[in-house]
């Protein structure tokens, strides 16, 4: 285990730029990021070239700290991003981010150099842990019941007006039969993305309803608001917390 740095990732992506790719993947800007989504991400931006074709360019290499790694890990994870590069930086076409054309360089380089490089990394009880957020934060939690007796959560930004949309939105689907909102600090869901897309992440009721025992229940107010004509622009969290009493 170690402590990752830039100069560090520097020095690693410049060894294996020599020995795997053959010195000819140009220097890349290093970012350390704590998301808890991702350990490593070749991010670029796209335009079109003058044969039609798209191209990418202003390279970034963004490497998660948050997850602790052994060297291996940090390694493998590092040489996964720089498969992307090379894929990207030489347009080569695939029909997805890990296609063909990203499996076959892999395994080629997993069977030549010894290394463990996978699509995916699903990584220790410990290590899943550390991707979440254990910091107590407000969350609005739709809970959403289908006829069929399945249910799934949503959460929501903490924008009211996107609230409401959600309501209407969601209730359009025929197979939803209830929606119930709730105001919740538990750290459960932070692990859920914020959006206010029209989805739902599929759970049993059992194992969420504990973490929403001292909730604040809100869609009794929702109707109000919805027939209000005074519902513009965006509405502050602290507003909507005040409301409900939390």
């Amino acid at each position: 285990m170690m402590n990752i740095t830039i100069p560090y990732v520097k020095v690693k992506f410049d060894e294996f730029n020599r020995l795997i790719f053959s010195g000819r993947l140009p220097e890349i800007q290093v970012q350390l990021s704590n998301a808890k989504t991702f350990l490593g991400q070749c991010v670029c931006k796209k335009r079109l070239a003058a044969d039609g074709r798209p191209e990418y360019y202003d390279f970034k290499l963004k490497i998660n700290t948050r997850i602790t790694l052994s060297d291996q890990e940090l390694e493998d994870t590092i040489i996964h991003e720089m498969i992307h590069y090379y894929i990207a930086l030489n347009r080569l076409e695939d029909v997805s981010s890990h296609g063909p054309v990203f499996i076959r360089l892999m395994n080629e380089i997993n069977r030549n150099f010894h290394r463990h490089i996978s699509v995916s990394f699903r990584g220790t009880q410990a290590q899943r842990e550390e991707a979440v957020d254990t910091r107590s934060r407000y969350h609005v939690v739709a809970v959403v019941l289908f006829a069929d007796g399945s249910s799934g959560i949503k959460v929501l930004p903490r924008i009211l007006p996107k609230i409401l949309n959600y309501h209407r939105g969601i209730l359009k689907d025929k197979r939803v039969s209830q929606v119930q909102f709730y105001m919740s600090n538990h750290p459960f869901f932070n692990r859920f993305p914020c959006s206010s897309a029209l989805k739902v992440h599929l759970l049993k009721q059992s194992d969420f309803i504990d973490y929403l025992c001292d909730a604040q229940k809100i869609e009794d107010i929702l109707p109000v608001l919805c027939s209000s004509s005074k519902i513009t622009g965006r509405y502050s969290f602290s507003s909507i917390r005040s409301s409900f009493n939390v």
